[in-house]
């Protein structure tokens, strides 16, 4: 392995390569528009980018792309070179800070849920100077936002970058009224946790299922899976090491500060997480790590699997979202201290938090859906459906203390004694970690758990920034104008965690009764992406946008739109998949097999009529039976799916008629075939077993 700190952000036109390119006042200008959000003069901009280029060409650039994040829930490039013509038939490498700034990529082809007509195509890209270019297969990566010609924004970049500045605004302002007068800026820092699944390839191109939809859509399950926990944390594969091992360097060759790898829970299952950054750069690193990881699989022969439920009956892979605040100070507004029942700014920050994550639980539970999330959530695996806070033994005391207005006692750290005299002992942390909760309060960080693994992490980066700025504004139109401070942010405390602790559920989430007392509590329950994305247009969530400046109606109404066409499009591409499989591949298969038995009967007979044909003829009736109620099954769903255009005008409607209908003659087919799966020779099966693709690596 190379140099680790050499090869650290060597493909990065980071801070350390624009001190040594940039004049010193280009540079300086530059940070200012990075750490306080200036705007950018073109001059600074022609600097910048004639650095960047020489940059880029030294290391073998032959072109540039505006990198950005439309609505398709994947990145999105277009490449242009850097040669421009001269005299004589030559060229030179030129690249300017007006193609630095903007870029116009032809946005017909991309989602934009009716805000604009297919045929109005212009579209354009914009630099992000707060996330640095980087290089990749000989191209210089931009970062960019994306907008219609309109100004309508049409990305996942640009309300997160909204977010974090009225966050930054808000909670500044009211920093400054608690006698904070040095914070400039609040940052919001997030550490996503990505779990994925690498398997063969050789299986992988022999299922068209998950070639098409991501997802295995028939499969019994193999004798052994998960029930040893066994692979947990397990000694990792040598072919599965080689792979890890050079999807580090190449992630630290991009900035990307991959900290952690282990086996997952499930068999092929694995994980990788990353040191904190802003919820930016986050965003981008992780939506590259996603990238990354595919195209390295694909050098050592095997496939990344990023689909939130590719196998049924093991565990899914979810992105655990770690969000912190803090200061330019260096101060994190979510540490309690030593004595957190006296510190009264982490108390306002946490009310706060309370507050918005109970009054815009249906927010959250909609930033996280989608058709692969839906198998996951409220199984057994993941967090529940129904979100809630998890705050811990010791905080869980304080916020009780607050609202009841008892002493508070501090569980502290207690000593942990091992026992043995060689191994030390050591103080255990102040709570345990509830692994059932959607929402954990760990430590000085909340970690929302609820993401699914393929999922881009702006959108709920977002609209988590959004709810607490606008609780924050609330909290400092208050405070503003007490005559005593510190008596009205007692008040403020007090009354927001008693009017909102039903959101606090300290408890096993994945119990029923949990269920029924989220109920009383009147807390939300939406089981599918159409129950929960119906919300979104609520009056009170648009209102919080709008008034926050992130997104205007028309946008969001947009995203509602493309969410629900989303999810039906993926569900009609599982269902017509699944009838592909069934009727070209598996029903033939099991004829052929039944024939083969049948043959088999006949020729026994032949031999002796004293020879037995129980075993064959009892196989021939089972799989008899089930291929024929298989094969209505078949023609039931390509009914259903043809019965879709009654509603393709609505699209909640439509998304729900899939939910509803499409997708539980999905489900029943399936138990079908997996049932005459376990039953058909597998020289017969058209299709690699679990077996073979869970534990094939």
């Amino acid at each position: 392995m190379s140099n680790v700190p050499e090869m650290f952000g060597s493909m990065v036109f980071n801070d350390k390569k624009m001190q040594e390119r940039l004049p010193v006042t280009t540079y300086k200008a530059l940070k200012k528009t990075i750490k306080n959000g200036e705007p950018l003069d073109i001059s600074v901009a022609n600097a910048v980018a004639n650095a960047m280029k020489e940059w880029a060409v030294e290391m073998g650039c032959t072109h540039y792309t505006h990198w950005f994040q439309p609505m398709t829930g994947i990145t999105a490039e277009k490449h242009d070179s850097f040669i421009y013509p001269v005299d004589d038939g030559q060229i030179i490498m030129e690249f300017s800070g007006k193609e630095l700034i903007k870029g116009e990529p032809d946005a017909s082809s991309f989602p934009s849920g009716g805000i604009r007509a297919t045929f109005e195509a212009r579209g354009y890209t914009t630099w992000d100077p707060t996330s640095p270019a980087f290089i990749r297969d000989r191209t210089l990566y931009i970062p960019t936002a994306f907008c219609s010609y309109t100004g309508d924004i049409l990305d996942k970049k640009t309300p997160l970058l909204r977010s974090m500045e009225r966050l930054s605004s808000v909670a500044s302002e009211l920093l400054h009224l608690l006698g904070k007068k040095d914070v400039t800026r609040v940052t919001t820092t997030v550490g996503p946790e990505q779990e994925y699944f690498l398997i063969d390839k050789k299986m992988y191109d022999k299922r068209p299922d998950l070639i098409f939809t991501g997802r295995t859509l028939f499969g019994a399950p193999a004798p052994k899976g998960q029930e040893l926990e066994d692979h947990y944390f397990g000694s990792i594969k040598t072919r599965v090491a080689a792979f890890m091992n050079e999807l580090d360097e190449e992630l630290w060759k991009l900035g990307v500060m991959a900290k952690t790898k282990h086996n997952e829970v499930a068999p092929s299952q694995h994980e990788l997480a990353p040191v904190f950054a802003t919820s930016n750069i986050a965003t981008d690193h992780n939506e590259l790590t996603m990238e990354v990881m595919k195209k390295t699989a694909e050098k050592h022969g095997l496939v990344c699997i990023l689909h939130e439920k590719p196998f049924a009956g093991v565990n899914g892979s979810g992105k655990h979202n770690n969000w912190s605040i803090s200061t330019n100070t260096g101060e994190n507004l979510l540490d309690p201290g030593k004595n957190p029942e006296s510190n009264l700014q982490f108390q306002l920050f946490l009310a706060a938090i309370v507050k918005a994550v109970h009054e815009y639980q249906d927010l959250l539970r909609l930033t996280v859906a989608s058709a692969g999330n839906d198998h996951r959530l409220g199984a057994n695996e993941a967090p529940p459906a129904i979100i809630s806070m998890y705050l811990g033994d010791d905080l869980g005391a304080l916020v009780d203390s607050i609202i009841n207005g008892t002493d508070y006692r501090s569980h502290g750290k207690a000593e942990m004694l091992t026992g043995v005299d060689v191994l030390p002992d050591f103080k255990k942390d102040t709570s345990d970690r509830n692994r059932t909760s959607p929402f954990a309060f760990t430590g000085n960080k909340f970690e929302f758990r609820a993401l699914g693994s393929s999922l881009n992490i702006a959108c709920p980066n977002y609209m988590l920034n959004t709810m607490v700025a606008d609780e924050l504004e609330q909290f400092y139109e208050e405070l503003k104008n007490a005559n005593d401070l510190e008596a009205a942010e007692k008040a403020i405390i007090k009354r927001t965690l008693t009017e909102h602790q039903n959101i606090i559920f300290n408890g096993d989430n994945y119990s029923e009764e949990w269920v029924r007392e989220a109920e009383r509590r009147g807390l939300c329950n939406y089981r599918s992406l159409p129950e929960a994305m119906q919300h979104y247009v609520d009056k009170k969530n648009i209102d919080l946008f709008v008034r926050n400046g992130i997104l205007t109606e028309a946008e969001i109404r947009a995203r509602y739109e493309i969410e629900l066409e989303t999810y039906s499009k993926q569900l009609r591409i599982e269902a017509l998949t699944m009838i592909d499989m069934a009727e070209k591949n598996i029903t033939p298969a099991v004829i052929t097999f039944v024939s083969k038995l049948s043959d088999a009967a006949v020729a026994k007979k032949q031999l002796s009529e004293s020879y037995s044909v129980y075993a064959e003829t009892t196989l021939i009736g089972e799989l008899s039976e089930k291929l024929e109620a298989f094969v209505k099954k078949t023609a039931q769903l390509k009914e259903a799916v043809d019965g879709a255009a009654e509603y393709k005008n609505d699209a909640l409607a439509l998304s729900s008629y899939y939910r509803n209908t499409v997708f539980a003659l999905m489900d029943e087919l399936r138990k079908i075939g997996d049932a005459m799966e376990t039953k058909t020779s597998a020289a017969y099966w058209p299709y690699p077993s679990y077996g073979e693709i869970l534990f094939g690596v």
